[in-house]
């Protein structure tokens, strides 16, 4: 399997550092979840692992082999990114999309081959999507879409899926959807998964790792059962908590405790 670490990496827009000196190695073939408060760095981070941000201090490695060093090409053959809220153009088909997967894995004398044409089939057939491979992206619904941006990464056939905030703007069950889809591509292939999530109780029950941040650091890191704690949540949050076990995954789950209102002074 693929190992992916981040050594005294810093990243900044401009002149603000977002990142600082952070270490990181990611679990090969297990699910890692980032998560911490809006501005904290997670999507930040994200960007630097993927090679999307160029390093204002450290390096991001490969297999020990510094990221900076391989070709675009070969970081896509690699690494499978899906943004946050992906765009596509007008009338893009769902298969058209996919197949975009492929183009990494395409030299200019042979454009498409067999292999390319399994891949795309086997990415709409994972995700379930291969009903929907020729309707306009347009047309589906926000669960759908982000199956089918999940089915393009897929067809790049990396090991590795970098993935920020995949749940953004979708219902419950839709969320729900997406996530158990990706936990069975885990279970089922392998493959090593990162990726940014908000809903805590979220990260806990799909997470094999969680990484905290707070202030462009990481605060902790580990299990969700050593990392979602009381402490850590007032610390990194700000939020006073009472934690439970899940009654479903017996997995820690977060239940916050509002905050004490002043009666007014009559």
């Amino acid at each position: 399997m693929k190992k992916l670490e981040a050594r005294q990496l810093s990243l900044s827009y401009d002149k603000k550092v977002i990142v600082r000196n952070l270490n990181l190695e990611i679990p090969s073939g297990k699910i890692t979840i980032l998560i911490g408060s809006n501005g904290c760095g997670k999507s930040t981070l994200l960007k630097g692992i993927a090679r999307l941000l160029k390093p204002r201090q450290g390096m991001v490695y490969l297999d020990g082999k510094a990221i900076t060093q391989f070709s675009t090409k070969a970081v896509a053959q690699q690494l499978g990114i899906l943004p946050q809220s992906p765009t596509a153009p007008e009338g893009l088909t769902v298969k058209d999309l996919v197949a975009q997967g492929r183009y990494p894995h395409q030299t200019w004398w042979q454009q498409w081959s067999q292999e390319d044409k399994e891949l795309v089939e086997k990415a709409l057939a994972t995700t379930s999507m291969t009903n929907f491979s020729d309707r306009d992206l347009d047309t589906l619904s926000g669960g759908q879409r982000q199956r089918a941006w999940i089915a393009m990464a897929l067809a790049q056939n990396t090991d590795i899926l970098l993935l920020d905030e995949p749940t953004t703007y979708l219902d419950l069950a839709h969320q729900v959807e997406v996530l158990d889809l990706l936990t069975n591509l885990n279970h089922n292939s392998g493959k090593t998964i990162v990726m940014v999530l908000h809903d805590l109780n979220f990260a806990s029950r799909y997470g094999d790792y969680l990484v905290a941040m707070q202030s462009g650091q990481i605060y902790t890191h580990g299990t969700p059962e050593t990392v979602i704690t009381p402490e850590t949540i007032e610390n990194v949050f700000g939020l006073s908590c009472h934690i439970i076990k899940d009654p479903i995954t017996k997995t820690p789950l977060c239940i916050p405790i509002p905050s004490k209102t002043k009666k007014k002074a009559i």
